[in-house]
């Protein structure tokens, strides 16, 4: 290779084709630095093989065998339709250990990789179908008996992202060469060793070449681990600098007090007919302190579904229209709007409010003494028309924004932009684990809703097999005739592909025929905003009794007289999202439900989803979701703000982050701007320096 430098390109290197060159920068990877930074996926122990199957599992198992037969399947009429199959059998005679069919549907080509006779590693769960032990789309590896065979077996052996041409083997082929001249590499500490010393000791022996060693090609799993740790304290390090500098520029800004005296509120407060919760106070308390400091408010307010997240917010508008300011909040969707709305007229109703509606469609206004116009209101509510110059603020102190997640830090910044340097209160009824708080909402306080008001009615939660459609049909019909109303929900608008899971437009057909005298009504993504608004808006005055739907009602109105909801393929969904979903029933006095059907081949996912069964606790179903599926499937990667983490699935690890806040506010602490010439690699890594062999990032 010549010189050996982080910034070393692939072009140009012997042994790399253009092609393959092509292939890496695909992965991510044009230098050495990238190279060394593609970490496995995970990892085999080729020591010693998982033991051969013989019965279906609910877990993939990882097994070393020999093709024994291959050919293509074909069904259908469509020429590619079909499927290319491997059968395998184990290397060695094991007693009772019977063949596994590798199948890969609609992949012709694959009949071109593997033949009779070849020697693979096997990883993916095996099934039984057609009473043949299957194991689909499996990953696979052929295994070479070449020079550099020891990389691929007898040891613990990484797997890589792959794909666009590059394999594994040339993966560990290339890593296993940058790591021979390692120690050609500037890799000096990133983190501060006495602050390091201070917040992780059992980490200050680790040093960053040995954990790039050991991540690559470690001796045992507790060493990968430790390393992994490591390298994760950086990148969680140097990911909280940036969030903390970040509040810190925040709470920079020059502003003014929204906070009233608090009578307006006291009156409120007087007038209800029951009593806030403990959590509702702190709350509350919490804010207004804020309100009272003459700098910005950036505070998130998130809450288990019916925690009373909006009685907060009113609380603290009023706090604000009190002092002499007008105060907005903004909600997804028209029907979400207009139900703020009319809560806000219904909590206001001896307060003398000037209280205004403005969504694309609908302009209302409410106020004791007469007419006023828009621009004279004290609190708007509204949808995205806020920012479009429906309304011009006079004195905009105070936004609230609802289900904040569905908004954009644009679309946020610009209703602000209406105020000055206006108070800001974001709303999430997605419980977050503490840990993506600390990551994705790090640069905000944080009020945490974590107590349910008294009287919210009972929802029993089931785990059923699809097979139960029938009984959940005369069900469903019980509840109707009782008077009640409900929800099926779907996870697809069509059928796609092979997937098993249902869609709504499929079985919409089945449910109306299924409950005559019943008026059904079919709502999803792909209808036009102002139809779904229609069609909820129907369901909630009860005109529709059953709403068939996709996840487009996670987010909607509050209808107390629905208690029953009916949820298809629901191994498909998280349990955050289960739960979010089952908060749209147990709104009213009425007992309420939520039946859970599964494909009933998921015996591993109907085991996850007994924990739906056994709590109604948000905030520990996150975290739960969080180990199983990760911080982009829980948050919404790319609509959280969740930074672009290689470690991300170790943000469910609540001591490591908290290490890396500890140590980021250390380093901040001691060098605000980090100019000190022993911070210049975190500096590098935190600001998202280009990576050269002088910043060592």
């Amino acid at each position: 290779m010549g010189e050996f430098r982080l910034d070393l390109g692939f072009a140009g290197l012997p042994g790399v084709p253009e092609k393959q060159v092509q292939g890496l920068a695909n992965l991510g990877i044009a230098t050495v630095h990238d190279l060394l930074h593609h970490f496995p996926r995970r990892y085999e122990d080729r020591r010693m093989f998982d033991r051969w199957p013989n019965a279906p599992l609910p877990h993939p198992v990882c097994v070393h065998g020999q093709v024994t037969d291959a050919m293509t399947r074909r069904f259908g009429n469509k020429p590619n339709q079909g499927y290319f199959e491997c059968v395998i059998e184990p290397m060695e005679d094991i007693a009772l250990a019977g063949p596994i069919h590798l199948r890969w549907f609609n992949m012709p080509f694959m009949r071109k990789l593997l033949a009779a006779g070849m020697e693979l590693v096997i990883f993916g769960q095996p099934k039984t179908v057609g009473g043949r032990l299957v194991i689909s789309h499996p990953d696979y590896e052929i295994i070479e008996h070449t020079g550099d065979a020891a990389l691929h077996m007898d040891r613990i052996v990484p797997v890589y992202p792959a794909g666009s041409g590059v394999n594994q083997r040339f993966l560990r082929s290339w890593v296993s060469r940058a790591l021979e001249r390692l120690d050609e590499l500037p890799l000096e500490p990133i983190l501060p060793p006495d602050l390091l010393a201070a917040v992780a000791p059992g980490l200050t022996r680790v040093d960053r070449r040995w954990a790039f060693r050991q991540i690559h090609f470690p001796e045992t799993m507790e060493e990968m681990q430790r390393a992994q740790e490591y390298l994760a304290l950086e990148e969680f390090a140097a990911q909280q600098i940036q969030v903390l500098r970040g509040k810190r520029e925040l709470e920079a800004q020059p502003g003014e007090a929204h906070c009233g005296p608090g009578h307006l509120l006291e009156d409120f407060l007087s007038g209800l007919p029951f009593p806030l919760t403990g959590a509702q106070q702190r709350c509350i308390a919490e804010i207004r302190v804020d309100l009272q400091r003459e700098r910005p408010m950036n505070r998130l307010l998130q809450g288990d579904v019916g925690a009373g997240k909006t009685l907060v917010a009113f609380s603290s508008i009023l706090l604000a229209v009190e002092a002499g300011f007008q105060a907005a909040l903004m909600a997804p969707t028209q029907i979400l709007a207009e139900q703020h709305y009319l809560n806000f007229v219904k909590q206001a109703a001896t307060l003398d409010l000037r209280i205004s509606l403005r969504t694309s469609d609908r302009t209302d206004n409410n106020f004791a003494g007469g007419l006023f116009g828009a621009d004279d209101a004290q609190i708007v509510v509204g949808t995205h028309s806020l920012i479009h110059d429906k309304v011009k603020f006079k004195n905009l102190g105070f936004i609230v924004i609802d289900e904040q997640h569905k908004f954009g830090v644009g679309q946020r910044g610009k209703l602000a932009a209406q105020g000055r340097n206006p108070d800001i209160l974001v709303m999430t009824a997605t419980p977050i684990p503490r840990t993506l708080t600390m990551t994705a909402y790090g640069d905000l306080d944080v009020s945490i809703l974590d107590e349910l008001p008294k009287g919210r009615g009972q929802i029993i939660t089931g785990v059923r097999p699809a097979t139960k459609t029938k009984d959940a049909v005369a069900f469903l019909r019980k509840n109707l005739e009782e008077g009640r109303q409900a929800y099926v929900v779907y996870p697809l608008v069509e059928q796609t592909g092979k997937s098993k899971a249902l869609a709504v437009t499929a079985e919409f057909e089945m449910w109306r025929q299924s409950l005559p005298g019943f008026e059904c009504a079919l709502l999803h993504g792909k209808l036009h905003p102002e139809e779904k608004d229609q069609i909820m808006a129907r369901f909630r005055d009860n005109e529709v009794q059953v709403l068939v739907a996709t996840t487009v009602i996670e987010v909607g109105v509050d209808v107390p007289n629905s208690n029953l909801m009916i949820i298809y393929s629901a191994e498909r969904f998280g349990l955050a999202q289960l739960h979010q979903l089952r908060g749209r029933v147990g709104r009213g006095a009425h007992k309420s439900y939520c039946i859970l059907m599964v494909d009933p081949e998921q015996e591993e996912a109907m085991e996850r989803l007994k924990l739906l069964e056994e709590t109604r606790d948000g905030f520990k179903i996150a975290e739960e979701d969080l180990k199983i599926r990760g911080p982009g499937d829980v948050l919404g990667t790319r609509q959280s703000g969740l930074p672009d983490l290689r470690f991300a699935q170790l943000l469910g690890n609540t001591q490591l982050v908290q290490r890396a806040r500890d140590l980021a506010a250390r380093i901040l602490e001691r060098d605000p701007e980090l100019t000190l010439p022993e911070h210049e690699a975190i500096r590098a890594r935190a600001l998202g320096q280009v990576v050269t062999a002088a910043n060592v990032a």
